[in-house]
């Protein structure tokens, strides 16, 4: 019921916001006198802000076609280089890299968004390294017949990929899935697996979400499992290829994240139309692009999506040393070679600060010389890994950790 409730509603909603839409283009059109009374210019700022608002939106592209380094622009590559039930593996490369090039596995999270969340870690990274992503599927869009997907389906996907990207590679897990790249890491350590990464990189990651909890992480352990299982988990409707699979709606993660800064996103939608009215469409297309992508959201697969808010964060079983993956408990003391970058951000709300640090205590066998904890000042949790202090503040750290640490960098100073 949950979910048809939501798809009639939004089915009124998208009539809405296209009535909104034309009636704001008649009070925009110069050829029409409809917008030149008084008020024209506010009315139809107010309905282009309901229309934006309103809308629904599809998964996005990534979009990321050309790339400029040391003041040379190259034709970027993007291609799906693996593909499986859940989720696909793509590749993003360009000419100028060199054939000795890092390879860098950015795992983006499946936490309620597509993988284009992550497009600025990807242009970013791909100036000097070749980047490869998870490209998480819609769980609505994949039939029942394709089984079903958990946690340990998670970790197989990421070792799989680690296997096609070869030896040598570099991890960057951004939010959610750091406690997934760390398990995985370490059960391919324990297995001396020629494929685990020479680096892995956490960004606001919730390791122990003990360490400053936050809001997010309060209401997970304020209810008990199978609260969440009898609330918060709907039946995919009939119009989708899905039909018939249990999920954690996308719209329940988004009016989750939404209602936690319920004041700033409204003031973020009042300075939208107060451009509109001052004409001033740059900033207000500003604003526009960045909710094109934060409304975009996708279903999780209940079974991961339930397994993880029991085993992250209210038995917080990977920092206690009880997390199993197929029966088999795993060791972060058989990390011993890969090079692990914990990075937090001051303000950030989601995963508070030490809960990414914590890695670095959980890994005893691992030399301090292979450890490193960056903390980025008066950045929030989108600002770890998008936008201006990414690229010009903590994407040269990871960077610098990567070359550090790369198979070639080491042979050439060899």
């Amino acid at each position: 019921m949950l979910y048809t409730a939501y798809e009639l509603q939004r089915s009124w909603m998208n009539a809405a916001s296209t009535w909104a839409s034309v009636a704001a283009e008649m009070l925009n059109n110069p050829a029409l006198p409809f917008g030149y009374g008084a008020g024209g210019s506010t009315l139809s700022s107010a309905l282009e802000v309901f229309a934006h608002a309103s809308a629904n939106y599809g998964k996005p592209a990534f979009d990321i076609e050309t790339v400029t380094v040391d003041g040379q622009t190259w034709p970027v590559t993007e291609a799906i280089v693996m593909h499986k039930p859940f989720g696909n593996l793509l590749r993003f490369s360009h000419p100028g890299l060199p054939e000795n090039a890092p390879r860098l596995f950015v795992v983006a999270p499946m936490s309620g968004h597509f993988a284009t969340l992550l497009r600025g870690t990807v242009a970013r990274m791909i100036e000097r390294c070749e980047v490869y992503i998870t490209d998480w599927a819609d769980a609505k869009m994949v039939p029942l017949s394709a089984g079903s997907f958990d946690l340990d389906d998670y970790i197989d996907y990421l070792i799989e990929f680690f296997e096609h990207i070869g030896p040598g590679a570099h991890a960057l897990a951004v939010c959610q899935p750091s406690v997934p790249a760390f398990a995985a890491t370490a059960i391919m350590a324990a297995d001396k697996h020629p494929c685990r990464p020479l680096s892995l990189t956490m960004m606001g990651g919730p390791i122990d979400t003990r360490e400053a909890p936050t809001t997010v992480n309060d209401l997970a352990m304020q209810r008990p499992i199978e609260w969440f299982r009898h609330t918060v988990i709907g039946t995919v409707p009939l119009q989708y290829p899905g039909a018939g699979r249990q999920v954690y709606p996308g719209f329940m993660q988004l009016a989750g994240f939404m209602s936690m800064n319920l004041g700033n996103h409204m003031l973020s939608h009042y300075h939208m139309f107060k451009h509109l009215v001052d004409g001033d469409g740059e900033s207000a297309d500003a604003t526009k692009v960045f909710y094109d992508e934060y409304r975009a959201v996708c279903d999780l697969n209940a079974d991961y999506y339930l397994q993880t808010v029991e085993e992250v964060f209210q038995k917080h079983s990977l920092p206690n040393g009880e997390f199993v993956h197929r029966g088999k408990r795993v060791d972060l003391g058989a990390i011993t070679d890969t090079a692990i970058l914990a990075i937090e951000g001051e303000r950030d709300d989601i995963s508070g600060i030490g809960q990414t640090k914590a890695s670095l205590h959980l890994t005893p066998n691992l030399p301090e010389s292979r450890k490193r904890y960056h903390m980025a000042p008066e950045v929030g949790h989108y600002g770890i890994f998008n936008g201006g202090k990414w690229r010009d503040k903590i994407a040269p750290i990871v960077e610098e950790w990567i070359a550090k640490h790369d198979r070639a960098q080491l042979k050439v100073v060899a």
